[in-house]
């Protein structure tokens, strides 16, 4: 994995969800792979003033929710045998299982029990 790939995940999750709003309140939470710790990824979250988190060295639970997360994806989408015919049809399947399931369906210990489009309706000024 690049630092290339990483930052386009990030312009493009900027673009989507925050439509012209502040990402200052924003945190990322990430393991201490070498393209998060790039410099090319690390400016731009500082461009953004997106506030980093990264998990401590050998201490897999400062990542816990993401690798729950992560789990729970390869559960339901590469474990149950998927044969993808393109990268696009793999595409399509991950984020509709991200989108119509997991933040809309799924309800989430780490929120109180919600699923997370309700608590960030609740909690995020952004998308209030």
């Amino acid at each position: 994995m690049t630092s290339r790939l990483v930052v386009d995940t990030l312009e493009m999750a900027l673009s989507r969800r925050l439509k012209g709003s502040s990402s200052s309140s924003l945190l990322a939470h990430l393991d201490r792979g070498s393209q998060y710790a790039s410099e090319h990824y690390q400016r731009r979250l500082s461009e953004e003033r997106i506030t980093c988190s990264m998990s401590r060295l050998g201490n897999c639970w400062d990542n816990a929710a993401m690798e729950s997360f992560f789990a729970s994806l390869k559960k339901k989408e590469l474990v149950h045998d998927e044969d993808y015919a393109t990268r696009e049809e793999a595409r399509a399947s991950i984020f509709e299982y991200i989108e119509t399931f997991y933040n809309r369906v799924r309800r989430h210990s780490t929120l109180g029990y919600v699923v997370p489009v309700e608590y960030e309706r609740t909690y995020n000024p952004i998308h209030r």
